[in-house]
């Protein structure tokens, strides 16, 4: 089911469905980055410059980690932002010599490179799914 927002976005009007979204960050400062589908595009939202916008995308993103209707989201904390992501639309892993878990977010270059040592929860959960998903251990 669609959900469809409306959003001023530097001088342009954008009308995006949020459940096509796969993946949002939200930085210290209250900035909520989301990368419009198929075009690599980040959209900045904050609540200064975009209060309504702000509130239906805050909800949003708390609705689908809390109680996610379709998709494996989850929460990593990244660079001291927050992300949340679909893991389901992840179209590739990688494993490198040292055990780092490396992953793209969709719609956007940003890799996401989870350690062991420094995130072992989120490590764990993201060897499960990649187990679970595609039948291969990567180690």
């Amino acid at each position: 089911m669609a959900y469809w927002i409306k959003v001023q976005y530097e001088r342009n009007e954008y009308v995006i469905d949020l459940d096509r979204l796969s993946a949002f960050s939200c930085a210290p400062n209250g900035k909520i980055t989301f990368w419009l589908p198929d075009s690599s595009i980040p959209l900045v939202i904050n609540r200064q410059s975009n209060p309504e916008e702000y509130e239906q995308i805050l909800n949003y993103v708390h609705r689908v980690s809390t109680q996610p209707l379709s998709g494996d989201w989850i929460k990593i904390n990244y660079e001291r932002n927050e992300y949340l992501i679909d893991l389901n639309r992840i179209s590739s892993f990688c494993c490198g010599s040292s055990g780092k878990l490396t992953f793209w977010l969709p719609d956007s270059s940003i890799p996401i490179i989870i350690n062991k040592q420094n995130d072992p929860d989120c490590y764990q959960t993201l060897v499960d799914y990649i187990e679970r998903k595609t039948g291969y251990l990567l180690f």
